[in-house]
């Protein structure tokens, strides 16, 4: 099941306290101070894994909570710290802090985990208070609570090209003609109910880069019909955009022009991205008609694989392009 959204509560773990003791020695009744600290609190991290493509774990797992401290105990010892948690989520995650909206920071880079929750300091031991001008403290410390705070996590994937048209536009099988991916394909619409992710190897060539099939949109789905727009948050982050056109479309251009207006009512950044536009499914089109192919566009089939290279090469120029014109969203 792909689940791009969860809320997840983290505490993290109690200091421990400190302890109030004396050294006890034969032939010494009152010794020196020696009660030990208590051991800091597990804390939280939040770590970005290419290994993990959805929020499944975590959406069934909601509540992580950290081993809290020891205590401190006599003679000088002082208490264990608790273990750390480390929780793995997608790449592109963003985690914002679900009390009070603000984001946190974005899971990009999976050598990185972000502390999330801090465990609390151990609280110290008289041992550890003692001064010159108090040698013998008579009190200790308890340790300090650890943080809590509800996490909202919101998966955006990463990907180079985003494919975006209507319901049965071809999307998917032009995705599993040209990666391993097998995205769902059937002969009604919306058959595609969740992002599809497929790494792409160019003929020839030793460059890759990923393409991310999302859910048809149809006229008016920012207003919720259809499956609506919530699969836009997926290609946010991809670098071009194509715009697949059924070739049997009465206007091609008009369907076009619905698709990114929609793209305008989500993101204003999401529709000024580089797009190409692509005629598809030119092989269900009579042999005694002629496909008409609106200025600047390319067109294919992905049943015979007519142009599909043209297509190709196509996305890894302008990747390429975009890649150096922001080298730093690489």
């Amino acid at each position: 099941m792909f689940i791009d959204e969860s809320v997840i509560y983290v505490k993290a773990g109690d200091g421990g306290n400190g302890c109030h003791s004396y050294e006890r020695l034969k032939y010494k009744p009152k010794g020196r101070p020696d009660g030990g600290s208590g051991g800091r609190g597990g804390s939280i991290y939040l770590t970005g894994s290419p290994q993990v493509h959805t929020l499944a774990d975590v959406a069934y797992k909601q509540r992580y909570v950290a081993q809290r401290g020891a205590h401190g105990k006599g003679k000088n010892q002082t208490g264990r710290s608790g273990e750390d948690i480390f929780i793995q989520v997608p790449l592109g995650t963003i985690v914002y802090d679900d009390s009070s909206g603000n984001i946190l920071f974005d899971c990009l880079n999976p050598e990185k985990p972000q502390l999330v929750a801090k465990g609390g300091r151990g609280g110290r031991g008289n041992a550890a208070l003692v001064t010159k001008y108090n040698p013998n403290p008579d009190r200790s410390e308890f340790g300090k609570p650890g943080e809590e705070k509800p996490l909202r996590l919101i998966l955006k994937v990463l990907a180079d090209v985003g494919l975006v048209g209507r319901p049965n536009a071809g999307k998917s099988t032009f995705l599993s003609r040209i990666s391993r991916a097998r995205p769902k394909i059937a002969d009604y619409p919306f058959t595609t109910t969740k992002p599809n992710l497929g790494i792409v190897q160019i003929p020839g060539n030793y460059d890759s880069f990923v393409v991310a099939d999302i859910p048809g949109l149809i006229e008016n789905c920012h207003e919720g019909k259809g499956l609506g727009i919530r699969f836009l948050r997926h290609i946010e982050r991809t670098k071009i955009l194509a715009i697949l056109v059924d070739a049997s479309s009465d206007n091609p251009q008009a369907d076009a022009d619905i698709l990114v207006s929609e793209l305008n009512h989500y993101s204003k950044s999401l529709s000024q991205k580089p797009k190409c536009f692509i005629l598809t499914k030119t092989d269900t089109v009579p042999k005694d008609q002629k496909v008409h192919i609106p200025k600047g566009w390319l067109s294919m089939s992905s049943v015979t694989g007519e142009n599909i290279d043209k297509v190709l090469w196509t996305f890894k120029k302008m990747v390429d392009k975009s890649r150096e014109e922001n080298p730093d969203l690489c």
